[in-house]
């Protein structure tokens, strides 16, 4: 027993019988995860869907005032950074360290291009008074119940935009590990992880943008 102890991997855990059960066992977790994931962000769109439906007019008239070129510069950066990531994977894959760190960084850099970007889109809504709730001061909109699109709209993406946040600290942790040679084609368990979150925080928008953004 001790003998097929030392002959293990350094990255293998040792209540996995071997690297292949420890990778498969990761990503069901993963998995697991991703799922509930989806059952927070799903409540928010039937949230979404119930009150768009109560308020048909009011949705239209209030998606107007979005800036649908930044939505989608955001989509093209976030499907961009996706691509990148699925790239990095194929990468570490092929043991191609120093490819593999320059996907990270350019998902890295893509994924903050998007916050750039979020920012001020947020600062501009914030200084106009579209606001979520009795923090409501715009007068541009037509109809009533303004502020019930708003608070949807930041809830939501602003729930993105954690998770994007997270998904950023995630990918720097990977460069730091990859430059310090913890991955490699025999161990990349963290990456492919990472790219499975990302994957789904990339999916999220690409629902989000015309949710908000397309309505008319």
């Amino acid at each position: 027993m001790s003998q097929s102890h030392t002959n293990q991997p350094a990255f293998m855990q040792h209540h996995f019988s071997d690297a292949e059960q420890q990778r498969e066992s990761a990503k069901l977790g993963m998995w697991l995860f991703l799922l509930t994931e989806i059952l927070l962000f799903g409540g928010l769109f039937v949230f979404y869907a119930i009150y768009r439906a109560w308020h048909p007019e009011m949705f239209h008239n209030a998606h107007k005032v979005l800036d649908v070129t930044m939505g989608a510069t955001n989509t093209i950066v976030l499907i961009t950074s996706s691509i990148t990531m699925a790239l990095s994977i194929r990468s570490i894959q092929l043991n191609k360290i120093k490819q593999t760190i320059w996907f990270l960084v350019t998902t890295l850099l893509l994924a903050g291009t998007f916050m750039v970007i979020k920012y001020f889109e947020y600062e501009h809504k914030i200084h106009l008074g579209q606001l979520p709730g009795h923090y409501y001061t715009y007068t541009g909109v037509e109809g009533t119940n303004q502020h019930v699109f708003f608070s949807a709209y930041f809830l939501m993406t602003g729930l993105h935009g954690i998770h994007v946040f997270v998904g950023m600290c995630l990918i720097g942790w990977l460069i730091f590990k990859t430059k310090a040679g913890m991955f490699s084609s025999q161990y990349y368990t963290h990456i492919e992880m990472t790219g499975l979150y990302w994957h789904l925080v990339d999916l999220i928008w690409i629902f989000l943008f015309p949710l908000f953004y397309l309505i008319g």
